[in-house]
């Protein structure tokens, strides 16, 4: 048994430890992150969670507990997050790391990544089945308007999630975007000058409102293998907090819904136990036209348009039209 493990494990726990599983989930040298599965003498069964990365530390992880209770408090299940027997979240040495340190209860529920093989927003069988609870959950959390935390969720816009970050996310695809466009053939020059112009004059006129929207403190990562379901494959709760934080709740019910169709359902489920504000109503097509025409997924339609000239200009339609449509969604917020 490795003895770092069992030093860290009884920090937390005078109960012996008699297995431990580890787990490498880490994404590259910059993010080391480690979960160890713990079963103790006694019968408890832990989850060790250790990071070394430029979010996780303890005054953040405190955060994430408090988001926990939120959650639970409106009866959803979430695994309790525990400090260490001095009470605390420790920093402490692991292969070769300085890793931040906490316990999560071990989860009774299967995450459904073991019944659906997507995320919550690409599958649709999974989006059908559990949309509608997943929403009123996060609807009545931003219903609460929390804010204990100056902390944002990975989801921020017009700040930055951690220090390693240069932009937010939102403005690193669409400078992305810009830069693949600039390769295309002179022929597409002035409609793709035209989307950028587009795309710059709406988040400039964003950003000042933006930031009045209303906020609550939000789990942040809705994903096939972060959503709990019971036996009976019923919805019960999330867990997996680490990009938890303060949220426009606009904006992250947009980011978890792909089309206007999508955002405009989870509208419409939201606004059963949410009031959206005039001024949530007032933003929210502006707020799309910032977060989806030049995402991700259209730099890549537009790389695998390769220079099949037809469907650039397809691509480069489809993006302008999602700057300039008209979209109701104000029609769907009560």
């Amino acid at each position: 048994m490795d003895e770092e493990i069992k030093n860290i494990v009884s920090l937390f726990f005078d109960d012996a430890p008699t297995a431990l599983r580890e787990i490498d989930t880490s994404r590259g040298d910059a993010d080391f992150r480690v979960t160890v599965l713990v079963d103790t003498a006694s019968g408890g069964k832990y989850v060790v969670k250790l990071a070394d990365n430029d979010f996780t530390f303890p005054e953040k992880i405190a955060g994430w507990q408090r988001t926990v209770e939120e959650y639970r408090k409106l009866g959803y299940y979430c695994p309790r997050i525990f400090r260490d027997r001095s009470g605390s979240f420790p920093v402490v040495g692991f292969h070769g790391h300085k890793c931040a340190a906490y316990v999560e209860e071990f989860a009774p529920y299967a995450p459904a990544e073991e019944r659906f093989s997507e995320d919550f927003g690409e599958n649709m069988e999974l989006y059908r089945r559990y949309k509608a609870d997943i929403w009123r959950m996060t609807a009545r959390i931003a219903a609460l308007h929390l804010d204990y935390t100056e902390y944002p969720s990975a989801f921020c816009l017009f700040e930055t999630f951690c220090p390693s970050d240069k932009t937010d996310e939102v403005l690193e695809n669409a400078l992305a975007w810009k830069e693949y466009a600039d390769t295309l053939p002179e022929a597409f020059r002035d409609q793709t000058d035209r989307i950028w112009r587009l795309w710059t004059d709406n988040r400039a006129k964003l950003e000042p409102v933006y930031k009045q929207l209303p906020t609550s403190v939000f789990q942040a990562d809705l994903n096939a293998s972060n959503i709990l379901l019971d036996e009976e494959e019923h919805f019960v709760g999330i867990y997996d907090f680490n990009l938890c934080g303060r949220e426009v709740f606009l904006n992250y019910l947009m980011r978890e819904n792909s089309g206007v169709d999508g955002i405009c359902e989870a509208l419409k489920t939201a606004s059963e136990v949410y009031r959206f504000s005039e001024g949530e109503k007032d933003t929210a097509l502006m707020l799309y036209r910032c977060l989806k025409p030049l995402w991700y997924t259209r730099v890549k339609a537009l790389k695998e348009a390769g220079d099949d000239r037809d469907a650039i200009r397809a691509c480069l339609d489809e993006t302008e039209h999602a700057l300039t449509a008209p979209f109701d969604f104000a029609a769907c917020m009560g």
